[in-house]
């Protein structure tokens, strides 16, 4: 390692993807110091993954109650304490938080708290002080991004939207993308009345039409409002209410609004640009294979180089540059048939290509469809469908595509991302025995092509 620096590996961002390349890069001798402006843990731990699906699971009592006199139970009267949820929940970011200040600190990568801003090729200045070091990570994330229109200010994000004070009766989510579909099913899984404004014809762009269709249907069933080829011109504040005018001149009250129409990298005032790194135009970092930037010393991976924004795709990038940067082996991250979720009520999985993504590459395909309702609610009562989907390239007899809709279906298909990272064959799924009863057996049980 270079000692003509005070560092080896200089990382601006604490989250999951700067705090595993900062960890693993320490155990490889280098000398690593992480600089992080709020507190360790990044998006995922402090305002994304880990606290939305803990508001997840809370909302979901509410049709645990219902299912539960079918099968005999009597529930009596209940409500949400959300104060006390918030403050459970913080509690845990707490104790999450404290475990990746363990994790960089019993590792020897020391942590410096303030906003870094980079000078040049090899130095950041935090509050004053300047630190040099050979090699620059850029692991700053993402953070939400609002329309600029006339009342905005008073718009909540999914940062907000975690730690609201109380519960509105009512609210209007902008967006149609998986933030803004898992906030929909937590405030109406609380009893608020929950109305979901989009630009488009259907939610979840970039997903299969089957799974988008299907999900729209099952969160109508839940009494949310999806409003498509609607927008909002302007916000108002009425006392304890706000009057949003639409594209169409209409107008509508709600208890609160919040904006779930994507993030940007957050870049701006970094001092990229003085340093000469190259980014795009909406703010990500341009990097290489081996996530370099034009700046021969300088990196950058996760959400900031705006490529697949999940948190495992960050941790993989992470422990590549690492193994590229200090060896003892290079090996590219490999972004095809990335498993992911989508914490929707009900909750979707998928991994590998569309319909309409596998027929643009291949052509003809095989589609294999089931919908049922679930064994669980044919005592329960509830009136709501699973749905699952596999897409197979005819020339090869390989699976490359699987979607589901229904409970557990992100733990299902991470098993099925393991097959089709293997190649596995729609022969192979078949000639396994499926686990009886179950959903997921539905999968090894597809024999009909669709027509």
């Amino acid at each position: 390692m270079s000692h003509d620096y005070d560092y080896d590996l200089l990382t601006i961002g604490g989250g999951s993807g700067g705090v595993r390349a900062s960890r693993m890069a320490a155990q490889k001798g280098a000398r690593v110091a992480v600089i992080e402006e709020d507190r360790v843990g990044g998006t995922c731990v402090l305002r994304g993954c880990v606290p939305k699906k803990l508001l997840v699971y809370a909302s979901e009592y509410a049709g645990h109650f219902d299912d539960a006199a079918g099968f005999g139970w009597s529930v009596g009267d209940r409500e949400i304490d959300w104060p006390k949820l918030i403050a459970t929940k913080n509690a845990e970011l707490d104790r999450l938080n404290g475990i990746y200040n363990n994790i960089l600190s019993n590792n020897g990568v020391e942590t410096i708290i303030g906003r870094g801003t980079v000078v040049d090729a090899h130095t950041v200045e935090v509050a004053g002080k300047r630190y040099t070091a050979k090699n620059i990570l850029i692991a700053v994330g993402g953070w939400p991004s609002m329309p600029q229109i006339p009342g905005i200010e008073h718009a909540i994000s999914s940062n907000e939207a975690l730690d609201l004070p109380k519960l509105p009766k009512s609210m209007v989510i902008v967006g149609g993308g998986y933030i803004a579909v898992e906030f929909a099913g937590i405030f109406a899984g609380m009893g608020v009345e929950v109305t979901e404004v989009i630009r488009a014809d259907h939610l979840l762009r970039g997903f299969d039409m089957d799974l988008r269709t299907q999900l729209e249907a099952e969160m109508t069933k839940r009494g949310i409002n999806i409003l498509p080829h609607t927008t909002i011109e302007a916000i108002e504040k009425n006392g304890d209410s706000y009057t949003l005018t639409l594209g169409n001149g209409d107008t509508m009250e709600t208890g609160a609004i919040m904006y779930a129409t994507g993030r940007a990298p957050k870049t701006q005032g970094l001092g990229l640009d003085q340093a000469g790194v190259k980014t795009a135009a909406n703010g990500a970092v341009v990097v290489d294979e081996n996530f370099r930037t034009n700046v021969d010393s300088i990196f950058a991976i996760g959400d900031v180089i705006d490529r697949v924004a999940l948190t495992p795709v960050a941790l993989a990038e992470g422990m590549a540059l690492v193994n590229y940067l200090f060896g003892p082996e290079t090996k590219a991250v490999d972004y095809e048939n990335i498993p992911s979720a989508v914490f929707s009520q009900p909750p979707l999985g998928v991994v590998g290509l569309t319909e309409e993504e596998a027929v643009a590459r291949y052509g003809a395909v095989d589609v294999y469809t089931s919908g049922f309702k679930a064994m669980k609610h044919t005592l329960s009562g509830r009136d709501e469908r699973t749905f699952m989907k596999l897409i197979v390239d005819p020339k090869t007899d390989k699976v490359i595509g699987a979607h589901m809709m229904g409970p557990d279906a992100a733990e299902i298909m991470q098993g099925i991302g393991i097959a089709m990272k293997c190649g596995a064959t729609k022969a192979q799924f078949d000639a396994t025995i499926g686990i009886h009863p179950s959903a997921a057996e539905e999968f090894v049980t597809m024999r009909e092509k669709r027509g």
